[in-house]
């Protein structure tokens, strides 16, 4: 089998003399640099940077770019983060110098066209959601979770009651916990029974009148619809407590349920999971909130509001209001993809996304499913965790072996060991963007996988310039710069 050699680095493949440019001699009178920057403030001795062609340089960096899958080139079934395609159209809309040369600091009256985008988009986010009132400001979805419950918490607070409890299902995204911690709340973990559902007894036996909001999402991380959404907002609206709807996975129901419906009081959106924005990379990524009428008050100002003369405006009055949470209007580059993704779908695609995201996702789970066993449900909604708990058992294949495998045959790994509930899990979402070829040859590989030599999947990736690293012992001794 082939193997690329690992590239070189600048530094290594650098040569005296090698230069990108001829640079004139500077018409700069000469002064000790000490005279224009202070002594202390200077490096001993000018950086030792590589020395190259531009030809050398153009080549190094695209080489690299090859050996990095991305969306465009591999196929992503990775399971919760939700790697779907990014319509070109809408990053060629983003690109417009009406929408990318705006400057947050300009007057209201010279960005009336964002601002009455930003407004629909609001609009939009609110109907969908089937709650009224939403806030464009979160940075990312755990920034999301985290704002909602400041919200939560400051309702609270006016109430006058003094509630310290978050409930959180044991199949949860990590962040869940996490935020409900910074927002000053104690997480207490809800077990789910032996469908991946729920525990509704579990969730009685800690509901109390100090329990401020159940954090439940629905679908939930091991693919499942939970039927009792209803039963579990009955119970908690009835001790005084607010259903927050983790919108992780909004892309199973958009368009066939409302989370507002179900009896959510508070929900966030992943705007690169449901409608498509950039994913990756560390960001940028946005988390818009959408809440009851009477949360409303306390989400971050300023929102945007429109005026009788047909005007927008940037809302800053806004007395009960927990604060900014996020410079200027929020990641603005990818609310307004969003904006372009639900335009060009409206009603009836949005609809369309769910459906071929729960097809696609059966469809591939119908194809492995003899092999890859799936212990809880028959059927899925965007996404299903396979195990490879037998694997493991039987022959030492462990669940991060098959991930690095699929390297080798061009395929992203699925996410992997998580959600905990689900042993030697493999989280699998093809999302609605995937055709049926990909899937199909997708399949082919996993079962190829599961009757390979296992100290082939042992030492997995094969074909890649490094093979599998010892990642505790990167984790533990990070070497973050090139030493020569």
């Amino acid at each position: 089998m082939y193997k690329l050699d690992p590239p070189s680095l600048l530094f290594e493949s650098s040569r005296p003399g090698r230069s990108t440019a001829i640079v004139p001699r500077s018409d700069v009178p000469d002064r000790p640099l000490d005279s224009l920057i202070p002594s202390e403030h200077l490096a001993p001795s000018a950086p030792a940077l590589p020395e190259l062609g531009e030809l050398d340089i153009v080549r190094h960096y695209t080489n690299l770019s090859t050996l990095n899958m991305s969306i465009d080139g591999n196929f992503y079934p990775l399971g919760s983060c939700t790697m779907k395609y990014n319509p070109k159209r809408n990053e060629r809309l983003a690109g417009l110098p009406g929408v990318a040369a705006l400057h947050p600091y300009q007057d209201e009256s010279t960005i009336q066209g964002m601002l009455a985008i930003l407004f629909g988009l609001q609009e939009m986010l609110a109907e969908i959601a089937g709650l009224p009132a939403v806030s464009l400001q979160p940075a990312a979805g755990a920034h999301g979770e985290l704002t909602a419950l400041l919200c939560a918490a400051a309702y609270f607070r006016d109430k006058g009651e003094k509630r310290t409890k978050v409930l959180v299902p044991d199949s949860a995204h990590g962040t869940n916990p996490a935020s409900a911690n910074l927002a000053g709340f104690q997480a207490v973990t809800i077990k789910s029974n032996a469908k991946g559902l729920v525990d509704v007894e579990d969730f009685k036996a800690h509901l109390d009148d100090d329990t401020a909001v159940f954090m439940m999402t629905n679908p939930n991380t091991v693919g499942l619809f939970d039927p009792q959404i209803g039963t579990i907002a009955e119970l908690l609206h009835a001790r005084g407590g607010l259903l927050y709807l983790d919108g992780a996975n909004m892309n199973a129901i958009l368009g066939q349920v409302r989370p507002g419906d179900m009896g959510a009081d508070l929900m966030h959106y992943n705007p690169h999971k449901t409608f498509s924005g950039p994913h990756g990379g560390g960001g940028p990524g946005a988390g818009p909130i959408a809440v009851r009428d009477f949360l409303g008050p306390y989400l971050p100002a300023p929102l945007v509001a429109k005026d009788e003369d047909g005007t927008y405006r940037l809302d800053h009055d806004r007395p009960r209001s927990i604060g900014r949470v996020r410079a200027f209007f929020g990641n603005v580059g990818v609310l307004f993809r969003a904006y372009c993704y639900i335009m060009t779908h409206g009603p009836a695609g949005l609809k369309a996304v769910s459906d071929h995201a729960v097809l696609n996702a059966n469809y591939l789970m119908s194809l492995v499913k003899h092999v890859y066993p799936v212990p809880l449900g028959d059927r899925c909604m965007h996404e299903f965790v396979a195990s490879a708990r037998s694997m493991a058992r039987d022959r030492g294949v462990r669940a991060m072996d098959i991930g690095k495998r699929l390297i080798d045959y061009n395929y992203h790994a699925p996410t992997v060991y998580f959600p905990l509930i689900v042993p030697e899990a493999l989280m699998i979402e093809p999302t609605e963007t995937e055709s049926r070829d990909t899937l199909e040859a997708f399949a082919t590989a996993l079962l190829a996988i599961a009757a390979e030599d296992p100290d082939l999947l042992h030492s997995a990736p094969s074909t890649t310039p490094v093979n599998r690293p010892d990642e505790v012992a990167a984790a533990k001794n990070l070497v973050l710069k090139w030493k020569p």
